[in-house]
């Protein structure tokens, strides 16, 4: 399975909601720590038919990149039930993101659950 490229708001939240694990990879043709980075990630997704794969071309959809604050690329983003588990900026080694990857499937998302509900209280 490769990468799906998705260009709006309505996309993302859709597939966050339908998916258990999503992971982004925010990205430009310009870019060339974006065309390293890749193959990685295309690779990852061929391994893992199990996670949602999802490329934002930041050229392509502005208003997508602004809603998600992206600043520079390329950016990783992991959502797991719905909550952004990571986001940082930076192509990562191949082993990286499978560890990146790892350590995302292995959250307790009950206590991430109750860490964001504790969060939201706590603003409100």
């Amino acid at each position: 399975m490769s990468p799906r490229p998705i260009t709006t708001v309505a996309e993302l939240t859709a597939a966050i909601e339908a998916d258990d694990t999503v992971v982004v990879d925010a990205w430009a043709a310009w870019c060339g720590p974006c065309r390293t980075f890749a193959p990685v990630f295309e690779a990852a997704a061929a391994a893992h038919p199990e996670v949602t794969f999802l490329k934002i071309d930041t050229e392509a959809a502005p208003e997508l990149s602004g809603a998600l604050r992206i600043m520079s690329i390329p950016t990783l983003m992991v959502f797991r039930e719905g909550v952004m588990v990571y986001n940082q900026a930076g192509a990562l080694p191949a082993a990286a993101f499978e560890q990146l990857l790892a350590q995302a499937a292995e959250l307790d998302m009950d206590d991430v659950h109750r860490q964001v509900a504790e969060s939201r209280a706590a603003v409100s």
